[in-house]
């Protein structure tokens, strides 16, 4: 499976979760935010508003909110439970790019 199946994965994972629990919805209600995530040979945008992740795309969104840069290397590593990520984030295999509360926030959901 490719990493962009594997992300498209997580954003359906996360979207179910948020259709069936009402307090997540209402705890996501405020957010409005644009994600990237930079991998260097390849980049993935999304947009979290109304409490679902949507308009996912095989590009960078321009100013997002928060650019997560790494390498299709270590991000398969954390995803699959081979790098934990605040190693990575640690060691510097991952990058953050904006309002880290607003990802911490959303991590906890993922």
């Amino acid at each position: 499976m490719s990493l962009e199946e594997q992300i498209r994965g997580m954003v359906d994972k996360f979207n179910r979760k948020s259709e069936d629990d009402e307090k997540l919805r209402k705890e996501l209600a405020h957010l409005s935010k644009t994600f990237t995530i930079d991998l260097g040979t390849e980049s993935y945008g999304m947009r979290l508003h109304d409490s679902r992740i949507d308009d996912f795309r095989a590009e960078a969104i321009p100013d997002s909110d928060i650019t997560v840069i790494s390498t299709p290397e270590s991000l398969q590593a954390i995803m699959d439970g081979e790098l934990r990520p605040v190693k990575a984030y640690i060691t510097k295999k991952i990058k953050i790019k904006g309002n880290l509360q607003d990802l911490m926030f959303l991590k906890k959901f993922l």
